[in-house]
């Protein structure tokens, strides 16, 4: 097939990662012939049904279906219809079923947020900042029936900031997958582009985010603390509980920003106990003491309540004064 053919294409999607090689296929040469993205689920405070990014993006113009699972035909006889020459997948969330990988005469390409094999699975980004790698990127393989397994036909490697948030660094790899999925589309049709066998070496997964991983153990070093707050952003706020031994009680309180404070003279502290306390609204900070050095809080929220500096939290009725424990004091 030439390279200057247009393909018919259907695309596999559903969050906001997934927009930009989406919006690249469709302002491309090719035709997108139809979208599949997840049913509506609700969302928010009143729970109403919202629609995904991906059908927001593509309702006007594309034909869309949002099948609760690929489990039988019956769930994917609209891909015979729409009749794909591919099948471009990027975190759609289902996962698709031999047929569904056998049925467009080009394949299925998957745009993964990692440089595979490191990181398989479903929280590439994350996970790559919680382990602290200052290397990331994206890979468009060839799918099969393994998870993330398939063969690579494109790789494109983004240095990890200090500064990067699971949200900075999404949008970073975001905005750089719908050119590099274009090129893979490009070199898979004129036949100049040949998938190679992931290495065996170097195999890591990034599992789901669980809830109790926000929970902060004070008890670990202030590197691994300060990379779990910047990873869990946006989609959830690492949090610990301040202590009220004479109440009996405790109060959860949510960790939005932190830096790694300088050494000090802090060792005999416990883990999670408040060493300093620094009330200026612009520059304050909070400094806890973790297993292996200190942390300076800089940004908090109380449940229901706004984020605020620390400054502010170092000061009034209900301030985190010097020898407030955060956390399990054990």
């Amino acid at each position: 097939m030439p390279s200057s053919a247009a393909l018919r294409v259907a695309f596999a999607g559903t969050p906001q990662f997934a927009l930009p090689v989406l919006l690249e296929l469709l302002h491309s040469r090719h035709q997108v012939v139809g979208v599949l993205t997840q049913p509506d689920r609700p969302r928010g405070r009143g729970r109403q049904l919202a629609s995904s990014p991906v059908k927001l993006a593509a309702q006007a113009s594309v034909p869309i279906r949002q099948p609760a699972a690929l489990k039988v035909p019956a769930d994917w006889s609209m891909l015979d219809e729409w009749r794909p020459d591919v099948l471009v997948v990027v975190a759609y969330g289902l996962i698709l079923p031999q047929p569904v990988l056998d049925l467009p005469p080009l394949g299925c390409l998957n745009v993964h947020a990692s440089l595979l094999p490191r990181w398989r699975g479903a929280a590439p980004i994350e996970r790559a900042l919680l382990a602290g790698d200052r290397e990331t990127g994206l890979t468009v393989m060839r799918m099969e029936a393994g998870l993330d397994t398939g063969p690579i036909l494109l790789q494109q490697g983004v240095p990890i900031e200090p500064s990067d948030t699971g949200a900075t660094l999404r949008d970073r790899l975001a905005d750089l997958s719908g050119p590099l999925l274009l090129r893979a589309l490009d070199g898979v049709a004129d036949g100049t582009l040949t998938a190679m066998p992931q290495p065996t070496d170097g195999v890591t997964y990034a599992r789901k985010l669980d809830k109790s991983e926000a929970r902060i153990d004070w008890r670990r070093p202030a590197t691994e603390i300060e990379r779990l707050i910047r990873a869990l952003q946006p989609r959830a706020t690492a949090d610990t509980v301040r202590v009220d031994v004479q109440a009996g009680r405790e109060e959860r309180l949510l960790v939005h920003a932190a830096r790694i404070a300088p050494d000090g003279d802090d060792a005999d502290a416990a883990p999670g106990c408040v060493v300093q306390a620094v009330g200026r609204h612009r520059d304050g900070y909070i400094r806890v003491r973790c297993g292996e050095g200190c942390l300076d809080l800089l940004a908090l929220q109380r449940p229901g309540g706004s984020r605020q500096s620390a400054g502010v939290f170092a000061t009034g009725r209900h301030a985190l004064v010097v020898g407030t424990q955060l956390g399990d004091a054990r």
